[in-house]
């Protein structure tokens, strides 16, 4: 599991599979307005390291302003992003809760803010019409990470 300390406004975390032939990462990025995350596939990558190029699918995790607007908004979260056994699946949580779960086998992700959604287009064969929380397929990922301690 990787994990980050960080305030509202500015935080990046990249976690790489655990499975060596597999190029998946995942990025959790916070840039001043919004908290992302996104699936990546490092094969894609090229000399310039351009991040755009290795995007397959991006998430909103939360709005800055609207994360800040709570009573306790500007304390240190702890983001955390864990992989399944086989390296195929990801998941990215804030303080503990589960925010994103990205499923590199199946080409599909989740996400608690069901944004940004896009016509399908084929491009990477994603799924990408709809991130609407999946609670079944975390049950599963969770159940699975328990059986592989």
């Amino acid at each position: 599991m990787d994990a980050l300390e960080f305030q509202a406004g500015e935080a990046k975390l990249v976690s790489y599979s655990p499975a060596r032939d597999l190029a998946w990462r995942v990025v959790f990025e916070d840039e001043g307005a919004a908290g992302y995350c996104y699936a990546c596939d490092g094969d894609r990558a090229t000399l310039d390291d351009d991040f755009d190029v290795t995007v397959l699918d991006a998430m909103l995790v939360y709005n800055v302003d609207a994360l800040r607007s709570g009573e306790d908004g500007d304390r240190t979260r702890l983001a955390t992003i864990e992989w399944s056994a086989d390296g195929q699946r990801a998941a990215l949580r804030l303080d503990g809760v589960p925010q994103a779960l990205i499923d590199f086998e199946l080409r599909e992700s989740y996400c608690r803010s069901n944004f940004p959604n896009f016509m399908d287009d084929g491009r990477n064969g994603w799924r990408s019409a709809d991130h609407r929380w999946n609670e079944d397929a975390m049950l599963r990922f969770e159940t699975e990470a328990l059986q592989a301690r």
